[in-house]
């Protein structure tokens, strides 16, 4: 993973956090000073916590078959994380397996605590979809009603178009503000489920397995981190293609060397076969000569 300085946190405006007066007195151990009637967030935290995230978000998805959800529902984080969702995406290469979903509308409460009843809108939307973009399908109905079809897949689009492909409760959650998203980190406390997030000094760092003390409105902070903590699960994803890629290689070269093997130990009992057979066919000789020599004898012995 790549190095942040404190110059590029600096200039992405990480280090500004609310109003004295609006301050959670737990997220005292992050703060720096306050200027003017406004926190400030001391940014060797900040790197710190960062990067500890990264390490954490890259471990877990370096694991085969793990989940990751972005949270970000505040008008400055939607367009950041859809568009970092996206190249993350092109960067693993792999729809099925990139294990990367996001929520940047509403959170969908019971994603976590009940995902077998929440899932049944993700068939609906999966199955409403189908039907719209098949033309025979279409043609058995009226227009009115196709019409209704497309309202309510629109509504379950912005509700669920982010998560409704997820199979299963995530392995982990990336939460943009965990203060505004608290739903979202009381499901996840409930469920077990680890947390990554921005947490800002009016939020409660507790509350959270990894928190990243930042400024949560800035949008140049918003970009810089969720751009890190992207980078970090791409390049856990990567790995594990990397690995099954040598397994397979590894699989296919097994079966060449086994055969090379096999080679030289048929030359050798090419050999000994050889070496036995000539081996007998001199005893033989021997033998041979043996009795003619006898024979030779005996007869001279009845002329004399």
């Amino acid at each position: 993973m790549r190095n942040i300085t404190l110059e590029e946190l600096l200039e992405a405006g990480c280090h500004f956090g609310h109003q004295v007066t609006r301050s959670n007195p737990k997220a005292r151990d992050f703060i720096f000073e306050a200027r003017e009637g406004v926190h400030i967030i001391d940014l060797g935290k900040t790197k710190e916590g960062l990067e500890e995230a990264g390490r954490f978000v890259k471990s877990i998805g370096s694991k085969e078959g793990t989940v990751m959800v972005v949270v970000g529902t505040k008008r400055q984080a939607k367009g950041i994380i859809e568009e970092e969702a996206k190249k993350a995406k092109e960067a693993i290469g792999s729809p099925e397996t990139d294990g990367l979903f996001f929520v940047t509308n509403r959170w969908i409460g019971g994603l976590l605590t009940n995902f077998s009843e929440v899932s049944k809108n993700f068939k609906k939307l999966i199955d409403l979809t189908a039907r719209i973009n098949d033309p025979a399908e279409r043609e058995k109905f009226t227009k009115k009603e196709v019409g209704g079809w497309e309202k309510e897949r629109q509504k379950l689009e912005v509700l669920y178009g982010g998560v409704f492909k997820i199979q299963r409760t995530p392995d982990l959650l990336f939460i943009v503000d965990s203060h505004l998203e608290d739903l979202a980190v009381k499901e996840s406390q409930m469920m077990e489920v680890s947390t990554v997030a921005i947490v800002d000094t009016n939020a409660d760092p507790k509350d959270v397995d990894y928190p990243i003390p930042a400024n949560d409105d800035a949008v140049g902070s918003i970009e810089l981190i969720v751009g890190y903590i992207m980078e970090a699960w791409v390049e856990g994803r990567k790995s594990v293609r990397q690995a099954q890629d040598k397994s397979v290689k590894e699989a296919k070269e097994e079966p060449e060397k086994s055969l090379k093997s096999e080679k030289p130990k048929e030359k050798k009992t090419e050999e000994k076969q050889k070496v036995s057979k000539s081996k007998v066919t001199k005893t033989k000789k021997i033998k041979e000569d043996k009795l003619d020599v006898k024979s030779k004898s005996g007869t001279a012995k009845k002329t004399s």
